[in-house]
């Protein structure tokens, strides 16, 4: 019987980290971890004999570091998904780790479910951050007003997607948004699915930058 679950390579210097993300995320079912690294050289050791779907690395990690790490992998040509999990907030790392290939930046004060979802959103092909790193990536991101036509898009939203649309933008997971909102956090889902596929966007990312572009453009 296949294995369906998300399979994970893991890479921190800290082994008490390393080992206690490693149970919650197999906790919850949807992911396997199938090899633990210490640092850069044994993760590349482990990248082919492990075949993960996603690689999840620290930032700041003894001799080289994550972002060395990330580099020597895209050199390799393997193109799964690399995620910066760390502890650093800083737009200027954010943008390294974007620069060298990452699909995502998550930070490891992010609930364990939100970690387990940025991982199934990653290997759909979706960018992912922290919901604090937001704004961040759209400043990064950002590059002046919107297109007539997706400007055009944004009639097609009810006035609850318009309303949850402002709250990507401000970088809220679903859950902040459920609270918020006083409403389910599957609704806030269901909601966040309409969004993308009326406005013909991939991630909430996208949906953010689209939403600080329209905005913007609205003023100018």
């Amino acid at each position: 019987m296949n294995d369906a679950r998300i399979r994970v390579l893991l890479v921190d210097d800290h082994t008490l980290f390393r080992k206690g993300l490693a149970e919650l995320l197999e906790q919850r079912g949807e992911i396997r971890v199938v090899g633990m690294a210490g640092n850069g050289d044994a993760a590349l050791g482990l990248l082919a004999e492990a075949s993960p779907d996603v690689v999840i690395t620290d930032l700041n990690m003894p001799p080289q570091g994550g972002i060395a790490l990330l580099r020597r992998i895209r050199a390799q040509n393997w193109r799964g998904p690399v995620l910066i999990l760390t502890v650093s907030d800083a737009e200027d790392d954010l943008a390294s780790a974007m620069r060298a290939g990452a699909q995502g930046y998550l930070l490891k004060d992010m609930e364990p479910d939100d970690v387990v979802d940025a991982v199934q959103r990653a290997v759909r092909g979706e960018t992912v951050v922290a919901p604090t790193m937001t704004m961040k990536l759209v400043n990064l991101l950002q590059g002046g007003a919107p297109p007539a036509e997706k400007a055009d898009a944004l009639k097609q939203l009810t006035a609850r997607e318009r309303e949850i649309l402002d709250y990507l933008a401000q970088g809220l997971s679903n859950k902040a948004i459920a609270r918020a909102l006083d409403i389910s956090h599957d609704t806030v889902k269901l909601h966040v699915r309409h969004i993308l596929s009326k406005l013909n966007l991939t991630s909430r990312v996208e949906a953010a930058v689209f939403a600080v572009e329209h905005k913007s453009g609205k003023r100018e």
